[in-house]
């Protein structure tokens, strides 16, 4: 045998055995968290009955990391549907060791972004809860404030998760705030702050305009927004037929029935789209947006058409986008221009709206930043934003500066 051949081999059996490593490697992992999701089923599964007070905490545990100078706990707290039905949703509260001021620590409300609609993709019950948030969660807690973080109704707990539907995303936001402030030496105060990204930043806005129905023993200061998926009928214009619509398109074709159960769907979505909506719905966002590339690339498309012509979806989007804040609630809005998730257009057009609307309104462009990063890289900013309404500093508005790119056209009624 020549050498030349004999390195052939060498080369050969190193990359089968690097590829037989791997996918050793991944079993082990996918059993590995098939059993951890497991031991944590008991903590997320509701009581037969659901009673209590919105708010109130069915039960709770040590999140079972380190987050330095906090405690963290997972809870499962009761909330409510949108129709007064009572739930329950599972969640995060970070309270810091430092003593309490005064008057109670003030809190933050995370409201998180698109991750899936399997109970395995609840932030609260992954193994690295506090990653996606490295980017200002440190400097919440040094400032001593309490933090929540909703999974939100569906999502952990069994259940539909009520994806985009702004009346059900707030209720589980403000609830998580009254069960930070039941627990036993958090010492909360009823000042709070509502701050989300993408999916989030779209429940954060619903909370800056319902809050204060839902919860008026509580003081709602200011809502921070990250690439809000706000203005639903432009997106939805722009990226039906982009792989967002694999990722994205599942979600609201489960949640929007719970706002009109004849939510048509033949002639919408495309068959390949209804031959896997659940499955799709089910997985984990990075999974999901993998399967959307390919099946992109392969030339299939979730939807048939682009849903806005259709006067019933058409109709839930606009529905579900929020109108624009009083005055009396400050804003800030956050978009990296670099997104291709939540395109900037959108969002110039709400800034364009909003402000015309006489909202207070203070906006952060981020030249290219994209959609997965804009929450950390808003973070450094968002922080001391939030800080001045915990001191009642009056909120600047930015409504002389120009988006730096294009609105996009509003989309009118099919």
């Amino acid at each position: 045998m020549t050498r030349g051949r004999i390195i052939g081999l060498v080369c050969i059996l190193a990359v089968v055995t690097l590829v037989l490593g791997l996918f050793v490697s991944s079993r082990i992992s996918t059993t590995n968290e098939v059993d951890r999701q497991a031991a944590l089923q008991p903590f997320y599964t509701p009581p037969a009955t659901i009673t209590g007070a919105p708010g109130t905490i069915i039960r709770q545990e040590p999140l079972g990391i380190t987050v330095p100078g906090a405690t963290a706990i997972r809870m499962l707290y009761v909330t409510q549907r949108s129709d007064g039905t009572p739930a329950v949703s599972s969640g995060m509260v970070f309270i810091p060791r430092t003593p309490a001021p005064s008057g109670g620590r003030p809190v933050v409300a995370w409201a998180h972004g698109t991750v899936g609609g399997g109970v395995q993709c609840a932030p609260s019950r992954s193994d690295a809860p506090t990653q996606p948030l490295h980017g200002w969660l440190p400097q919440m807690l040094s400032l001593g404030w309490i933090v929540t973080a909703t999974d939100y109704v569906g999502l952990g707990t069994p259940g539909v998760e009520a994806y985009l539907v702004g009346q059900d995303e707030a209720r589980d936001v403000v609830n998580s705030v009254r069960a930070a402030r039941s627990l036993a030496n958090a010492d909360a105060s009823g000042r709070w702050v509502v701050w989300g990204h993408s999916q989030g930043g779209h429940a954060a806005i619903w909370t800056g305009e319902l809050a204060a129905s839902l919860a008026p023993e509580l003081h709602l200061l200011g809502v921070a927004a990250a690439a809000p998926a706000a203005e639903l009928p432009e997106i939805m214009q722009a990226q039906w037929s982009t792989p967002i619509g694999w990722v994205i398109g599942p979600a609201v074709a489960i949640s929007w029935p719970l706002v009109n159960p004849q939510l048509p769907t033949a002639g919408v979505i495309s068959q390949a789209g209804l031959d896997n909506t659940a499955r799709l719905q089910a997985a984990c966002v990075t999974d999901a947006a993998i399967e959307a590339v390919v099946r992109e690339k392969a030339g299939q498309q979730y939807f048939d058409v682009d849903p806005s012509y259709n006067s019933a979806w058409f109709g839930v989007a606009k529905a579900q986008t929020p109108p624009p804040l009083p005055s009396s609630m400050p804003m800030m809005l956050a978009q990296g221009t670099g997104d291709d998730v939540v395109l900037p257009g959108p969002n110039a057009l709400l800034q364009n709206l909003w402000c015309a609307a006489g909202s207070n309104i203070t906006t952060l462009w981020m030249g290219g930043v994209n959609h997965m990063t804009a929450a950390n890289v808003a973070g450094p900013a968002v922080v001391p934003w939030i800080n001045d309404r915990f001191h009642d500093v009056p909120a600047g508005r930015t409504c002389g500066t120009v988006p730096p790119v294009p609105p996009t056209a509003s989309v009118s009624q099919p």
